[in-house]
This record gives C-alpha cells, sequence and structure tokens, in this order.
C-alpha cells in the first residue's frame, strides 16, 4: 500500500501551483507550505530507497554472474584438469602395454632360440653316440672277423666276387637269367663254405638277388625260333585259293508229262534237253575272287618269309610290338590268299595265330644288390692284410 501512495505521489507535478490565492487562503499559507515541505522530504526518502534496492538489486545480479561465470571456468579447468590427468594415465597405461608386449616378445624370442639350442645339441650329442656305437660295432666285427689272422679261406671270396660279377654280365648283357642265377647259386656256396658269421649280411643279400632272379619269367626262345623257322619253310608248298565263285542258283527241271494237251510243252522240254547233252549255261550272281598271277604268287610267299623273318628278329630283341605285329599281318595275308580247304594251311594258320599270343618283353632287375656289398668287403680286408704287412716290416 505505502508502494501505491509513493507511485501515486509521484505521478503528480512537483512544480504544480495553484491557479490563485484568494485572500482568505493567505493566512493558511505557512501551514501549506509547511505540509508541501513535508510532502517532499517524504518524497525524497521514498526515491533513495528505491534507488537503494535497485542498486541492491544490481549488485546482485553482477555478484550471480560474476559467481556463476568463476563457477562455470573453475568446472571447465577442472574438467580439463581431469581429461588431461586421464590422457596422462591412458598415455602412460599405453607405454607399459608397449613395454610389457616387448618384453614378452623377447622373453618368447630367447626361450625359443635356447630351446632351439638344446634340441639340437641333444640332437648332435644322439647322432655322436649313435655313430659312435656304430663305429664301434663294425669295429667289433672286423676285430672277430681277425681274430685268427690271414685265412687261407679268403681265396673264396674272391672266387665268390668274380662269380657274382659274371653273373651280372650274363644278367645284363645276354639276359641270360637262367645262368646268371646258377652263378650266383655258386658264389653263395662258396661263401657258405666260409662259416664265417660276419658274412651273414652278404648272404642275406645274395639269397635276395637269387629269389628275384627265379621270379624273372623264362622265354624260349630258341624254341619260339625254330616254330618260325619252320613255319617260314613250309610257305612254299602251302597251296593257294583258286577262283573262288559264288553259288549256282538252283533250277527247277522240265519233266515230259503224260497228257497228249500238253505235246509243245513235252517236245520243247525233250529238245531242252537233247540240247544240253552238248553246251550247259550255268548263271551265278556275285563277286568273283580271281587267282594270283605267278608273279604276285612269288611275291606273296616271299612277302610271309620277311614277314617270319621279322618276328624272329624280335624275339631276339625282345620287341614284342614288332613280334606281334609281323605274326598277326602274316595271318592275315594267309587267310587271304592261300586255300582255307587245306589242311597243311589250317594248321599254318594256327601256328601263327598261337605264337602271336606269346609274351616275349621281360623286366629284368636294374642291379644286384650283392655286387657291391662283396666287392667292399673284399677290399677292406685286402687294406687290412697290406696294413698288417707294413706293421710287419717295420
Amino acid at each position: 500500500m505505502t508502494d501505491k501512495n509513493n507511485q501515486s505521489k509521484e505521478l503528480q507535478p512537483k512544480d504544480s501551483k495553484p491557479e490563485s490565492q484568494s485572500p482568505s487562503t493567505s493566512g493558511h499559507t505557512s501551514s501549506g507550505k509547511t505540509q508541501q515541505a513535508s510532502g517532499s522530504s517524504a518524497k525524497t526518502s521514498t526515491q533513495k530507497q528505491k534507488d537503494n534496492k535497485s542498486a541492491s538489486g544490481a549488485g546482485l545480479a553482477k555478484t550471480a554472474i560474476i559467481l556463476s561465470l568463476i563457477l562455470a571456468g573453475g568446472m571447465g579447468a577442472y574438467v580439463y584438469h581431469i581429461q588431461k590427468n586421464y590422457q596422462t594415465q591412458i598415455a602412460q597405461l599405453q607405454q607399459q602395454l608397449q613395454t610389457s608386449v616387448s618384453t614378452l616378445n623377447q622373453q618368447v624370442t630367447s626361450q625359443a632360440q635356447s630351446t632351439q639350442e638344446k634340441l639340437t645339441h641333444t640332437s648332435n650329442k644322439f647322432d655322436t653316440l649313435l655313430d659312435q656305437q656304430h663305429k664301434s660295432i663294425e669295429s667289433l666285427q672286423l676285430a672277430l672277423a681277425d681274430i685268427k689272422g690271414r685265412r687261407p679261406n679268403d681265396w673264396l671270396l674272391a672266387e665268390s666276387d668274380y662269380l657274382v660279377k659274371l653273373a651280372g654280365r650274363k644278367l645284363f648283357l645276354e639276359h641270360d637269367v637262367q645262368s646268371a642265377t646258377l652263378l650266383m647259386e655258386s658264389a653263395d656256396q662258396r661263401i657258405a663254405a666260409l662259416n664265417d658269421p660276419s658274412l651273414v649280411p652278404l648272404r642275406q643279400s645274395m639269397a635276395q638277388d637269387i629269389t628275384t632272379l627265379k621270379a624273372v619269367p623264362l622265354v624260349d626262345k630258341d624254341g619260339l625260333v625254330i616254330r618260325l623257322t619252320s613255319l617260314q619253310q613250309q610257305i612254299d608248298q602251302l597251296p593257294l585259293a583258286n577262283a573262288i565263285l559264288p553259288d549256282a542258283p538252283e533250277v527247277q527241271k522240265d519233266e515230259v508229262t503224260e497228257n497228249v494237251s500238253d505235246w509243245q510243252h513235252n517236245l520243247l522240254t525233250s529238245a531242252k534237253d537233247f540240247v544240253n547233252n552238248f553246251i550247259t549255261f550255268r548263271t551265278r550272281d556275285g563277286n568273283v575272287i580271281p587267282l594270283l598271277s605267278p608273279k604276285q604268287d612269288f611275291y606273296l610267299r616271299e612277302n610271309l618269309k620277311a614277314k617270319l623273318e621279322t618276328a624272329i628278329r624280335a624275339v631276339y630283341n625282345e620287341q614284342q610290338a614288332v613280334y606281334s605285329t609281323a605274326l598277326s599281318t602274316a595271318r592275315e595275308w594267309s587267310v587271304s590268299f592261300l586255300n582255307q580247304e587245306n589242311n597243311h594251311v589250317k594248321q599254318f594258320n594256327h601256328m601263327l595265330e598261337m605264337l602271336g599270343k606269346k609274351n616275349i618283353q621281360v623286366n629284368y632287375p636294374v642291379k644286384l644288390e650283392s655286387q657291391s656289398q662283396l666287392t667292399d668287403i673284399i677290399n677292406n680286408r685286402l687294406r687290412k692284410e697290406v696294413t698288417s704287412l707294413t706293421e710287419d716290416d717295420s
């Protein structure tokens, strides 16, 4: 209420004067001035109070703004400080992580290297021990073989070596499996006569070579060549095929009837029978295979002999394809140009077919395992004998 009164008072003009003063009111001039002075002082105090309130409100607002700015700045600085601390901690953690990873990698690498070195060392040590054991075994075997010094039966080893080498020549140069097998068995008998335990591995290799040679299929080359030669000699006596004519068609023979009304037919039939006693006509349909001329006959027989000769050479050279092709071609010519009704020709064709099915190609062993072992044994013994003689001389 006081504020409303003050506002109403403020709305009134400060310098307003009464329009007229009557004499009757002059007596009240002093009292009026007194009242006006009191009113103006009241207005002044009210204005001062208002100014003080507005000034205090503005100060509070400024203070609030300043406090807000200070608080915001402090919060920003605090957040920035926290973020900086977090970034520093993250960088430290990353550095620690990298250091840990590098340390772990170094440890793993060093551990792997040490493990590899240990494995290599162990492997080398094991290989060394194994080699020492092998050398010890070999030295013991050689010492056991040389206990009795120089033995008078060592010439049997040289003879066995000669027989084994001869078996190899028979096998690889002449392909004579039977002779090679007999030579290997003779060499094995001579080694068995030595009764030497150190030669047991050699005898095992020789037994394996003998088994391999006995498994090779045997081809009777001489028998095949003899049969082919006999067929060659028969070619000149084999008959050639005659001209082959197709079969004549069956002709129905007319007969004379007893009917008088058929006198014309009977007369014609009798005339045909009389003419057929002098001249006969037969018709044949089909292809006719002519006879060979004497010149072609000679070439045919010589070509057959040449094919058989090619088959004989293929037997010795073990050429299966050449052998089979030559006999197959000879049989085709025989069937085409020789008389198939003749028994000798039939037997000739049968022999060509049977011989053409023979297998003349054989897979021989590549080498004899016992040959190199026997040579090494002889060389070692001869070397030891020379060493012992040198020591005796010294």
